[in-house]
């Protein structure tokens, strides 16, 4: 959904963590696997994995050998990224992630490496995956970084609305993605599958908090800069916090990272223990308190400034959080939540609906009599519009954010509504658009329309099953299919106009002129619509706009502007006035050759 507010859910996530064993279970494991690999020979990160299938859960455990050290990622290389783009050829892994707000990411290399060296037994390890029980992926250190890209793997795998969301929880794991990566799950509720477990003591989670070089395999070289994301559980002796926003996350790291920092490899096991038996603080705490004094505990309780080895200013870094919590307060009281405001869109709807009845009953159609504002109540379809289009626009927005496969199925559900309301709303958008006397709606058609469109396009299939017979049944309660159907009407109507002016001005008429041309491709264009029953047969009625353009067209035939006995299927049809078997379904189209 929206961007996580600071101290928001990460709270819940930390307590459940550490009252329900979910971190006393994961670091076991981890130290199960650590003294399985103790008498192994050294090589170059070597990844293992256990597998550990308990009565509660089953965990799944990643390690390096040697373990990795901050030596290890201060070394020529380590710190290096690799792009989304690249990884194309060697790991097409990941394109999934990839959104249309974010089309590529890129990935610390060194965890990437590691992680490929596993992908012969990926599918092995996927089918000891229960989809009935909790999963729990863990690891530590760069291990950490391989669960975490492991479990980023698997949420492309499995189906979410089948089988239980896997959490992945990392001990001083190093951060391994860009602002873009960030950006990306930040938008997703895969962002909840994360809680990144760091101690007070342990430099490995900070060491890449600074700015570095992206390969030289990307199109250009550019400067990138390590994000985080998920949870943080921040862990000292006093307890542990949990944040969420990633700016203050990278922040905090930053600011609690030394070069002088220990060298020695953090055990978590003393860590997760003291979490039981110390006071955890809850993120709820501050409302009860004033909000600097709220914020306040929380930083501290992280450990901020027990290190000898730092050198922070606290009061700096608290005063950031301040200003951070206090810029974001509207977005935690207005979350935006399509499944909680979905009921309202239908209510809108279905006063658009009545709208659209009610103006029919009074001859016009309801884009004329929007066009028109003939009466009071057209105020009022002004409101139920902007909130409409405040939803859609929301909506089509988030969804672009949102990874390739989850935006999918995102986008599968919302389709039939989205299409429901671009053709309801959109020509009313049209009506306004023409009425303050603008011409050329489609150059600046706003995005969400065409998105939405795009969407119903791309999806392969129209957003209902209804064959040509069934459309017929139901012409009078269909909606026109092409939203943008008024914006040809007006285009027409103007250069029907523009004909008549010169004509009157001139005794010389150029008849092979652009606005001939698309006066006879709009004919071509209403016709294929009446053919396959996709236009609403309001458009017929005495006062809309169509029949308008039908009168003034009339009237360039009788003078021979289109040429000396011009006709065509769409004129004969018209003249004839066949379209009032229309609205009854029962139209027939004899084919008419152009003249």
């Amino acid at each position: 959904m929206s961007q996580s507010p600071l101290f928001s859910g990460g709270s819940e996530l930390g307590n459940l963590a550490v009252t329900s064993g979910v971190l006393s279970d994961s670091w076991d494991v981890i130290s199960a696997l650590y003294r399985e690999m103790n008498n192994a020979p050294s090589s170059d990160f070597l990844v293992r994995f256990k597998i550990d299938k308990r009565p509660n859960c089953n965990v799944i455990a990643f390690v390096t050998w040697p373990p990795c050290t901050k030596e290890h990622l201060q070394a020529v290389g380590a710190a290096d990224f690799v792009s989304s783009s690249a990884l194309k050829d060697t790991l097409p892994l990941f394109e999934f992630l990839c959104s249309k707000a974010n089309p590529c990411f890129s990935i610390n290399k060194l965890a990437v490496e590691r992680f490929k060296s596993l992908r012969g037994v990926l599918p092995f390890l996927r089918s000891e995956i229960s989809d009935s029980e909790p999963l729990i992926i863990t690891g530590h250190g760069l291990g950490g970084s391989v669960a975490s890209l492991f479990t980023l793997w698997l949420l492309s795998e499995i189906n979410l609305s089948k089988t239980k969301r896997p959490l992945c929880v990392t001990f001083g794991s190093p951060l391994i993605g860009d602002e873009d990566l960030k950006a990306i799950l930040q938008y997703s509720v895969w962002n909840s599958c994360f809680l990144h477990v760091v101690s007070a003591q342990d430099p490995l989670p900070r060491v890449l908090t600074s700015t570095h070089n992206s390969p030289s395999t990307e199109s250009a070289s550019r400067t990138n800069e390590y994000k985080p994301f998920g949870t943080f559980m921040l862990c000292s002796e006093l307890g542990f916090t949990c944040f969420e926003d990633p700016e203050f996350i990278l922040e905090f790291l930053k600011a609690t990272y030394s070069e002088v920092s220990p060298h020695f490899l953090v055990d978590y096991k003393p860590v997760v223990e003291q979490l039981k038996l110390k006071v955890i603080c809850e993120d709820t705490s501050w409302f009860s308190q004033p909000l600097l004094a709220g914020i306040t505990v929380q930083v501290l309780a992280t450990g901020l400034g027990q290190q000898p080895w730092q050198n922070i200013d606290i009061n700096a870094l608290i005063a950031k959080a301040e200003r951070e919590f206090k810029s974001m307060i509207p977005m935690k009281t207005q979350v935006f939540d399509p499944s909680k405001e979905l009921n309202d869109e239908k209510i809108n709807m279905a006063r658009m609906e009545w709208y659209k009845k009610a103006s029919k009953h009074s001859g016009i159609g309801y884009y004329d009599r929007d066009k028109n504002q003939s009466f009071t109540s057209d105020q009022d379809v002004e409101k139920y519009k902007k909130t409409l289009t405040c939803y859609w626009e929301k909506l089509v927005d988030e969804v672009d954010k949102k990874p390739q496969k989850e935006g999918a199925s995102f986008r599968t559900r919302w389709l039939f509504g989205g299409t429901n309301y671009r053709r309801m709303i959109e020509p009313l958008d049209i009506a306004a658009f023409y009425r303050d006397g603008h011409t050329g709606y489609l150059k600046g058609r706003p995005k969400h329309y065409k998105l939405l469109e795009q969407r119903l396009n791309n999806d392969g299939r129209p957003a209902s099953n209804a064959n040509i017979n069934s459309k017929k049944k139901n012409v009078e309660a269909n909606l026109t299919e092409d939203s943008c159907f008024w914006a040809h009407v007006e285009e027409a109507r103007i250069s029907c106009k523009l004909m008549l002016i010169r004509n009157s001005e001139s005794s010389i008429v150029d008849l092979e002129g652009p606005h001939k041309s698309n006066l006879i491709a709009f004919e071509g264009y209403v016709l294929g619509l009446l053919r396959n029953y996709a236009v609403s047969p309001e458009i017929f009625l005495t006062k809309s706009s169509f029949m308008g353009w039908w009168k003034e067209y009339k009237e360039i035939i009788a003078k021979g502007i289109m040429g000396t006995f011009y006709s065509s299927p769409l004129t004969e049809l018209m003249k004839t006035r066949r379209y009032s078997h229309y609205a009854t379904g029962s139209l027939e189209f004899p084919e008419i050759c152009m003249q």
